[in-house]
């Protein structure tokens, strides 16, 4: 056991606190409950206007808490604490899950194995419905309509996905990411602020010459509907921004146009005429705000990813 410990790479976790410090409270209990012997926790708290993230600081003296003084979204939230993190593996994980035991050691066990992985996800299952899967692992983006899909969506999880693949694309509510690879890539991107930045970093990451990968030995809870609520403007508004985004800083020349056509004048009237049959016309404005920025925002958009600068 001994051996064990000592041979055991140290990972950082990272996790970002916006005005939900009971959930983040939730979060870092069930991790004082892992077999993996070698972490060190950050909390990031994204300038929560109506939270003192203080408390987690009293209640779990051991974690680093980091204060941001502006929001900086989900990508800005997380690289705040990266020059900071000693872990040979880091790991970005959502305040709103929590996490099995023995979670962390598959997560590990893949990337020491095979230094051509880039990044990992676990399992993930929706917490407040029993044995539901929420992930198993991505579909590869169709490119034209710029959509994917989760393998595994709404099963009931009978081991069916209990695998080591590669991956389309990563999650975000979990991932593990050495730090020779952040430092040889870059970092997620902050111009996206919610919602495929993930995605748009397991590309980038794929490009070099890395696979991603999905452990389902590997499972984490996930208390979705907390983080955003679901059909609300703001989350049109920012899941559009950003697919149109990625869209955007992923494809080149014929590609990006036929792409982009697709989307502004294929999927946006679509779109459009299914919120309108649901009389919300709030997320039909929403949406077109997330292309009028994609629109207006031209020469500002930078298509690399940026690099680690350590403290």
């Amino acid at each position: 056991m001994e051996k064990k410990i000592e041979n055991s790479p140290l990972v950082s976790v990272v996790t970002v606190n916006y005005n939900q410090t009971k959930v983040t409270e939730e979060f870092l209990i069930s991790m004082e409950s892992i077999s993996y012997p070698k972490v060190e926790v950050f909390v990031v708290d994204n300038a929560s206007p109506i939270d003192d993230s203080d408390i987690l600081k009293d209640k779990f003296p051991y974690i680093n808490l980091i204060k941001s003084d502006k929001n900086l979204g989900f990508a800005g939230g997380n690289n705040l604490a990266l020059p900071h993190c000693k872990g040979k593996y880091v790991l970005f994980i959502n305040n709103d899950t929590e996490v099995e035991k023995g979670f962390l050691e598959p997560l590990v066990d893949v990337l020491e194995k095979d230094h051509s992985i880039g990044m990992v996800s676990p399992k993930i299952q929706y917490y407040h419905t029993k044995d539901t899967l929420q992930f198993a692992g991505f579909t590869k983006f169709n490119m034209l309509t710029i959509r994917n899909f989760a393998i595994g969506f709404g099963e009931i999880d009978k081991g069916q996905y209990d695998i080591t693949c590669e991956t389309g694309s990563i999650f975000g509510a979990a991932m593990l990411v050495p730090m020779r690879i952040i430092e040889e890539v870059g970092m997620m991107t902050e111009i996206f602020f919610l919602y495929y930045e993930e995605h748009d970093w397991a590309a980038h990451i794929e490009r070099a010459g890395y696979k991603i990968y999905y452990q389902g030995k590997s499972l984490v809870l996930h208390k979705e509907s907390i983080s955003t609520v679901k059909d609300s403007p703001f989350q049109i508004y920012y899941i559009n921004r950003g697919r149109i985004l990625f869209a955007r800083r992923n494809t080149k020349g014929f590609k990006r146009a036929l792409t982009l056509l697709y989307l502004y004048f294929i999927s946006g009237p679509k779109i459009s005429l299914e919120f309108l049959s649901r009389n919300r016309l709030d997320l039909i404005k929403a949406y077109w705000r997330a292309v009028w920025w994609n629109i207006t925002h031209q020469k500002s958009i930078v298509f690399g990813i940026p690099k680690l600068k350590r403290t």
